[in-house]
């Protein structure tokens, strides 16, 4: 059922790349700024990539988990999902009102569609096991995709002028907010506590600690949008604190049990693990941001550090996920492990380290930020080699056994 969701995340996957490319040239004024293409480059991760491989894989993890039968491919879902999509491509550079309202409601409703979905696979599941809880993921999956519905009306509605009606005071922070804080960070924590066995080669360790991580972190995402959005700064911190505590907690169940084990770092493990560096910069420069330290470019963080948190974990997250997604539909028989290489972790790495040094040496932060991009940008070709293997490894197999049939009849 992934096989649709998984061409399109790959197809993204090559435009961001590509876009990448545009803005090292762009901040190296080697090209010239083109309107909308910031915010393009952030939707082919987020709405392209991520979103693709999120609607692909929650409801075959959740069956997993639930031992249930793989789900068919909902077409409705993908349908609305890749045409809402598609809509804000166009909209988005055009800054056209009409195409950008139009994909947002599409995403809405696929959004809406695989909320259902989860919930009735939940709903089976507890049926069959007689109601035991069987999978820890699906409460973070469901929150995080309901914070993202938020993420969308707010999204849409600052091209549309929803901002002042809906009293939203801080528009873009509380978009971001909603789905990194929200969507992001509660489903790729329930990811890791679902697919750890699978990831990690071993059980998760802490079951019993995940559903206070998820109130932790739900409540804090709840802070961290509805903070700027009434200019709360007391929510605002409250959510902080709560979040970081819960994204904490998570990451020392996670690497508490490989600490010591050098073949349990593997690159994928690394990857996974590394990226969280890029999600705790900004939380941890936001205090001092807050206070209004002298001397502190508090504009110019707020408008970058999401680049580098969406390069470097987001995008690095999905370094070791979509191979590891591509090799279990296109090839199942061999063994899967996550993707990546050690020049796509230096190299993604390197590239944040280089944006975040552009915000604060303002004389050279055209060029800093443009070797950052040429950087995001040539650690995704390892990526992108590594998945086209994969693909064309599971075509041949699939054309062999075709012919393999035909010559027996």
């Amino acid at each position: 059922m992934m096989t649709p969701y998984l061409l399109m995340a790959a197809l993204y996957f090559s435009l961001a790349a590509l876009m990448a490319l545009d803005a090292a040239l762009v901040n190296l004024t080697l090209l010239p700024w083109f309107n909308g293409m910031r915010w393009l480059r952030i939707h082919f991760i987020t709405l392209g990539i991520l979103t693709q491989l999120l609607y692909g894989m929650l409801p075959l993890v959740v069956a997993l988990r639930a031992r249930l039968p793989k789900p068919a491919i909902r077409w409705d879902i993908w349908a609305t999902l890749n045409g809402g999509i598609m809509l804000l491509l166009i909209g988005i550079p055009l800054v056209s009102g009409v195409p950008i309202f139009a994909g947002g409601t599409l995403i809405f409703i696929a959004t809406i569609l695989l909320i259902i979905q989860l919930a009735q696979l939940k709903q089976t599941a507890v049926s069959a096991t007689d109601g035991a809880a069987v999978h820890d993921g699906r409460k973070f999956y469901i929150a995080g995709l309901g914070y993202f519905l938020l993420g969308i009306i707010l999204g849409t509605g600052m091209w549309i002028g929803w901002m002042e009606p809906l009293r939203v005071a801080v528009p873009v922070e509380t978009h971001i907010h909603a789905n990194n804080w929200g969507l992001m960070s509660l489903v790729f924590a329930g990811l890791l506590i679902d697919m750890y066995p699978q990831w990690f080669k071993r059980p998760f360790p802490a079951p019993q600690s995940s559903n206070t991580i998820f109130w932790l972190m739900t409540l804090g995402a709840f802070g961290l949008i509805f903070g700027p959005w009434f200019a709360a700064q007391t929510l605002l911190v409250v959510g902080l604190v709560l979040h970081l505590t819960a994204t904490l907690w998570l990451l020392y169940a996670v690497i508490k049990p490989i600490w010591g084990d050098k073949k349990a770092w593997t690159i994928g493990v690394t990857h996974l693990t590394a990226s969280y560096i890029w999600i705790l910069a900004p939380v941890l420069v936001a205090p001092f941001v807050l206070l209004g330290v002298p001397g502190l470019p508090g504009r110019t963080i707020e408008t970058t550090a999401p680049q580098a948190l969406i390069y470097g974990w987001l995008l690095q997250f999905a370094f070791a996920a979509l191979p590891y997604a591509l090799m279990r539909l296109f090839q199942p028989d061999k063994t899967s492990g996550l993707g990546g290489s050690w020049f796509s972790f230096w190299t993604v790495n390197i590239g944040s380290v280089f944006l975040w040094a552009s915000i604060f040496i303002a004389s050279a932060s055209g060029v800093l930020a443009g070797i950052a991009y040429m950087l995001w940008m040539i650690a995704m070709l390892p990526i992108l080699a590594q998945s086209w293997r994969i693909v064309r490894g599971g075509l041949a197999r699939f054309e062999d056994k075709n012919l393999a049939v035909s010559a027996g009849d």
